[in-house]
């Protein structure tokens, strides 16, 4: 029986690769150049259009609303981590009258669309009396639902451990606690990492959904520039552009974060430096003199 999960392709195979990718690669390019050649006829970047990036107005209006942004997510992001630690040690607890409530609250707000607890938070509470702003209605929505996703990625890396790591702590007379916070989350942490940090990526992806419920954040922004039709000319599509290359520009920043603090914490930390020569020097022994 063969181990290999798929047949080694003969040189007709790999002919056949090789056309269907470069029929690829020009349906695509020619599926870009067609959609730049309709933005020129249809003059989205005339001088009108891009007009609107001179006026100091609304560059701090831009610079305002890449801050909210940036408030919303730093909040949803510090919330969420905070929820999500708190509801994976409650789900990794010993007695069922914790691990049940929370198995419960994190599989309801995981199956709840972002956009409906915006709505509820934001329009749906002042029905009952409770009015919160549209930036605390995004924060807690954020918080919610990113929360309980990280809260299955926290229960998850912790669980992937050998279970002979938290068993010889427990050997050595470690309380759980103990366990949980000296032996096992510094392991599981290197390996949730690139994880957390993709779904902080997606959390910041999720403020621009602020904007369906009058939240001044970058996509709010744009919208409302690239609706004036009067001064303008309506430039949606500049500012569209303008507004992406922001979101990919943050979404690259965390990126780098992840690898930095990946590398960091690939290093080697358990080589001891000295300074006496003869320790890191090994001695050569003459074979002769050891017989």
């Amino acid at each position: 029986m063969s181990m290999v999960l798929f047949d080694v392709p003969g040189p007709k195979a790999r002919v056949r690769h090789k056309i269907m990718a470069v029929v690829g690669i020009a349906a695509v390019a020619a599926a870009l150049v067609y959609v730049v050649m309709r933005f020129i006829v249809t003059d989205q970047f005339t001088a009108r259009r891009l007009d609107w990036i001179n006026y100091k107005q609304i560059q701090l209006s831009l610079v305002e609303a890449i801050g909210n942004t940036l408030t919303a997510f730093v909040a949803g992001a510090a919330l969420a981590l905070v929820f999500g630690a708190i509801f994976a040690a409650a789900r990794l607890s010993d007695h069922g009258w914790v691990r049940a409530p929370a198995a419960v609250i994190v599989e309801v707000f995981r199956a709840i669309p972002l956009v409906i607890m915006m709505f509820f938070f934001y329009y749906g509470l002042p029905v009952a009396g409770v009015k919160l702003s549209a930036f605390t209605a995004v924060v807690i929505s954020l918080m919610l639902y990113n929360g309980s996703v990280l809260a299955e990625i926290f229960r998850a890396g912790i669980n992937s451990l050998p279970k002979g790591q938290s068993e010889a702590a427990y050997a050595l007379g470690m309380r759980k606690t103990q366990v949980m916070t000296f032996v096992l989350l510094p392991q599981a942490l290197r390996a949730m990492l690139p994880t957390i940090i993709s779904q902080l990526v997606v959390l910041l992806k999720d403020t621009a959904l602020g904007f369906l419920i009058t939240f001044e954040e970058l996509l709010r922004w744009g919208t409302r520039i690239g609706g004036d039709a009067v001064n303008f000319g309506r430039p949606m599509i500049p500012v569209m552009i303008v507004v992406a290359l922001i979101y990919i520009g943050l979404c690259l920043l965390l990126s780098w974060f992840a690898t930095y603090l990946e590398k960091r914490n690939r290093r080697n930390k358990k080589v001891i430096k000295t300074d006496n020569p003869d320790v890191e020097k090994p001695v050569l022994m003459d074979a002769s003199a050891a017989g």
